[in-house]
């Protein structure tokens, strides 16, 4: 605690406000016809801060953490309106959301705020002591839909830490990229939970964070079934039929729209030696690998900002599919991508370099079982579809917004 106190104390003493210095670091996504009137739950100032005057207050967030067109950060809104806010929890890929990913995210001090940073994410789950600290936890991260992204996992671990000390938890709900859609094979067993497979949910989960919670508290989810204080200040003007790209980058290697749609399709290479185009500037858009015989696309995947340690095929001449042309708006999930790549491969037996990964990533074996047998798409969706509908009968009834 005496070094909680500390850092708490340095944090006062070296604060400054986000300002323009964190907006100019992060690249937006340009805007789309109409998203306009969507009204995400950080900016209804007018229904959660009047809950946080008075009390201490922890958030987790990062750079998606913004307010109104002008992207100012929920930490300097938060600050202006005179909320006593005590630190920030950090997700993977860190606050800034620069971190590359699976990298260790550790505690620290951001130098433009001052405030204290605890990290989240990995072995770094457990912040017991300073949830404690406080009267009531935010939680503001824009997710992309797809349960391998660990920010839902986040979500969960401030859950499980609120209900423990007695916490209130308000979720600042945002709109799902790909809330258009519920696909993929549903994760049953927790031999496969992980950080990237944490819900028992579908792989395309068709949730926003808020009504993801809502499924956590009512499914029971928490420890010893415990419920967590919650509250979600929803969006407004949006249903999930509505394209949504989003105002700020969710993470290095997702820069655009397209990159934000195609990567429930594309994560599942991340478990061979395949280039989904890290290193390059459109990661998530291309795919490929050392032989030709994979495509006459080419491209050679070199270090870039976010994307240096875990860059596959760096420094080498790539050839595969270039995807940068396709309509984002009518990007759904599919197979077809790993299928193509895995039935070009000469030898089989290797094409899943990582084959623990995958069945975490899938949440089950059963995919790479199928794909190995030689299974088509429509085989293996077939065989996933009557899991599908009960997940579909259960996620109707955390819905905070119109179907599609």
């Amino acid at each position: 605690m005496k070094k909680l106190c500390a850092i708490l104390t340095l944090g006062l003493l070296m604060f400054k406000t986000f300002g323009n210095n964190f907006n100019n670091e992060v690249k937006a996504v340009q805007g789309i016809e109409g998203e306009d009137k969507v009204i995400v739950g950080a900016d209804r100032l007018t229904e959660y801060i009047p809950l946080l005057k008075g009390k201490a207050v922890g958030i987790m967030g990062n750079q998606t953490s913004v307010v109104g067109k002008d992207r100012t950060h929920l930490v300097d809104v938060l600050i202006r309106e005179g909320v006593d806010l005590k630190f920030v929890l950090t997700p993977e890929h860190g606050f800034r959301g620069q971190i590359e990913r699976g990298e260790k995210v550790v505690n620290d001090i951001d130098k433009n705020t001052g405030l204290p940073l605890f990290s989240l994410y990995g072995k770094n789950d457990k912040q017991d002591s300073i949830v404690k600290s406080v009267d009531v936890m935010l939680f503001d991260l824009q997710d992309v839909g797809a349960r391998f992204y660990t920010y839902i996992t986040s979500l969960h671990r401030v859950m499980e830490l609120s209900v423990k000390h007695d916490k209130e938890l308000i979720v600042l709900d945002r709109p799902n990229p790909c809330g258009d859609q519920v696909d993929g094979p549903v994760r049953k067993s927790d031999r496969f939970k992980s950080d990237v497979s944490f819900h028992k949910i579908a792989m395309i989960h068709g949730l926003t964070v808020g009504e993801l919670a809502e499924m956590i508290n009512g499914e029971g989810w928490l420890q010893d079934g415990k419920k967590c204080n919650l509250t979600v200040v929803r969006v407004l003007n949006w249903d999930h039929a509505t394209k949504y790209r989003l105002p700020v980058i969710p993470s290095p290697s997702l820069p655009n729209y397209l990159s934000v749609r195609l990567y429930s399709s594309l994560c599942l290479f991340e478990a061979t030696d395949i280039s989904v185009g890290r290193g390059t500037d459109w990661p998530f858009q291309i795919i490929g690998y050392e032989k030709e015989f994979y495509g006459d696309f080419t491209f050679i995947p070199q270090e870039k900002k976010g994307m240096q340690k875990h860059v596959e095929g760096k420094g080498k001449m790539m050839y595969g599919v270039d995807l940068r042309s396709l309509d984002p708006s009518k990007q759904t999930f599919t197979l077809s991508y790993f299928l193509d790549f895995y039935n070009k491969t000469p030898d089989k037996s290797k094409f899943f370099a990582r084959p623990e990964f995958f069945d975490k990533l899938a949440g089950t074996d059963l995919l790479r079982k199928q794909i190995l047998a030689g299974l088509s798409e429509e085989e293996i969706r077939e065989s996933w579809q009557d899991d599908l509908n009960e997940y579909k009968k259960m996620r109707a009834k955390y819905l905070l917004y119109n179907d599609f």
